[in-house]
């Protein structure tokens, strides 16, 4: 079976939001049949929806992965939960979310998702990181990465200081 080239958005705002991201990536890095291609810079920015919470931790990862876009998913909720991830409130704080951002040139809209991710194009905190894994990126119909995130509203992004480059262990 082919490799699959898949982009995942990572982001925390609560428990230590770095060191929940940097722990993740290595999650990641440990699936099955999935090899960690590139991780970008994390960043911080103000929160989408309510205000009342910290600031959050973003970054992106790039997989080639063996596993079906539901397979995926299934592991990115798996580690999202094995981070405490409680659903309560849409766009509220969270210790982990895990989106599967793009896999491959698929176009996926089932009732557990959808790929490209919906928001995608809205997110700078999103598309920054995807520029910094693969700057000729685009979307399945075409449209590019850079182009969207010239269009993309200001959500006060700043790229945080490298981690040491202590290995994280995944759990």
């Amino acid at each position: 079976m082919a490799t699959t080239d898949a982009f995942i958005g990572l982001g925390s705002n609560l428990a230590d939001p770095t060191a929940q991201l940097a722990r993740a990536v290595a999650e990641l890095a440990a699936l099955p049949d999935t090899t960690l291609v590139a991780q970008s810079t994390f960043y911080s920015s103000r929160p989408v929806g309510p205000q009342d919470q910290p600031d959050f931790v973003n970054g992106a990862v790039w997989l080639q992965t063996r596993l079906t876009p539901l397979q995926l998913l299934d592991h990115l909720q798996e580690i999202e939960q094995h981070h405490g991830r409680k659903r309560k409130q849409r766009w509220g704080p969270r210790t982990l979310d895990l989106d599967l951002l793009m896999y491959g040139d698929d176009t996926i809209c089932s009732e557990r998702l959808t790929v490209p991710h919906p928001e995608l194009p809205n997110r700078d905190f999103v598309l920054q990181p995807l520029l910094d894994l693969k700057a000729d990126l685009a979307l399945p119909n075409g449209q590019s990465i850079v182009d969207l995130r010239k269009q993309c509203p200001d959500n006060n992004l700043r790229p945080l200081p490298p981690l040491s480059r202590e290995p994280i262990s995944p759990g």
